[in-house]
């Protein structure tokens, strides 16, 4: 999805090469390019092979979490700009290590895939909250609930599949038998990989009810959940979960579940901002107000008043990456705010 956006973009964007550890998924996504671009992309089962080649300006890391930090460490080593699929890091203190190395390099752009820091409908919701028309915000509550109709199976371990590189596929994670369920998509279920739904949607949700608040790192953190809908051995992390955080002046409640298709306000993810003048609501699909029901003031601007977003976000933040690559200037997702938005959500687990 990330290599498509950069390939739509009508700047002289050429895709050099593809690295994947699964040879199957090389293949089909390299003649995947070759239909779109026209070239065939060069193919690679080690990134560092990419790296060594002079002729790439920037990679995208599009791995599990678990090789976001080095890949993306030694590629500002190798001299390329990076864009860096979220969370940023598996951990508070790859997180750290990230920020380190790339301010090593203040001439390479680093890109965190968090592309809703280039969406302007998020912005001017936080904006309405900043500016106190929601009266005073104590409560803020984000969710993801992933609606999977069926619990995964238990499967039983085995031996890696001929076309996958699996002690590639580990790489700094412990060394284990293979097993399908922790294999591509699902493996975000699995601590040695991942965060589960916590870190996976998490760092988009919470980083806007952080922001918009002007919130940092919370005093304290309550969690809750458990795997309630799944059998024991069919994943390690929560498939209902619950975080709340507390700040000196408000708490910050986070959801999250596989099972469950609808979360709060009847929307399968988004943002609350719970003031006592009325609540305002962001997600992907743009911004709406609630009056609240002890809101005798009836402001013309808490009647239901929307906002639908503003084009295709992941679109906008691959735009902005490229022009800070050629033109100079700021990303709009940059390594702090990776780093904090992902240690927030690690600290929820």
């Amino acid at each position: 999805s990330d290599l498509k956006s950069f390939l739509k973009q009508d700047n002289n964007v050429e895709c050099v090469a593809l690295c994947d550890v699964d040879s199957n998924v090389l293949e089909e996504k390299a003649a995947e390019v070759e239909k779109i671009a026209g070239v065939r992309p060069q193919t690679f089962g080690d990134f560092r092979k990419v790296l060594e080649n002079p002729d790439i300006d920037a990679v995208i890391i599009g791995t599990p979490d678990h090789w976001h930090a080095i890949i993306m460490m030694m590629a500002l080593e190798a001299g390329k700009h990076v864009y860096v699929e979220k969370p940023m890091g598996h951990s508070i203190e790859e997180c750290n290590a990230m920020v380190a190395m790339a301010a090593k390099y203040p001439d390479l752009k680093v890109q965190v895939g968090m592309w809703q820091r280039s969406s302007k409908h998020w912005y001017e919701a936080s904006d309405i909250v900043k500016s106190g028309q929601l009266g005073n915000v104590h409560l803020v509550k984000a969710w993801i609930y992933k609606g999977y109709d069926d619990p995964y199976p238990v499967r039983e371990d085995g031996p890696a599949p001929e076309f996958l590189d699996y002690e590639m596929w580990l790489g700094p994670a412990p060394k284990r038998a293979f097993n399908p369920n922790r294999y591509h998509y699902n493996f975000r279920w699995w601590w040695d990989y991942a965060g589960g739904a916590m870190t996976d949607w998490g760092v988009h949700l919470l980083d806007f009810a952080m922001f918009a608040m002007d919130a940092d790192m919370p005093e304290s953190i309550s969690p809750g959940g458990g795997i309630y809908y799944h059998e024991k051995g069919a994943l390690e992390v929560p498939d209902i979960q619950q975080a709340c955080y507390n700040y000196p002046k408000h708490s910050m409640v986070w959801e999250c579940g596989l099972n469950p298709g609808i979360g709060p306000y009847n929307k399968k993810h988004g943002v609350a901002f719970v003031g006592n003048k009325g609540t305002l609501l962001v997600d992907r699909g743009g911004w709406e107000t609630i009056p609240d029901n002890n809101n005798t003031e009836k402001k013309l601007f808490f009647e239901g008043k929307k906002q639908k977003h503003y084009g295709d976000g992941l679109d906008q933040h691959v735009q902005n990456f490229l022009k800070c690559i050629r033109e100079g200037g700021d990303v709009n997702a940059p390594v702090e705010v990776g780093a904090k938005t992902a240690i927030v959500s690690e600290m929820g687990n």
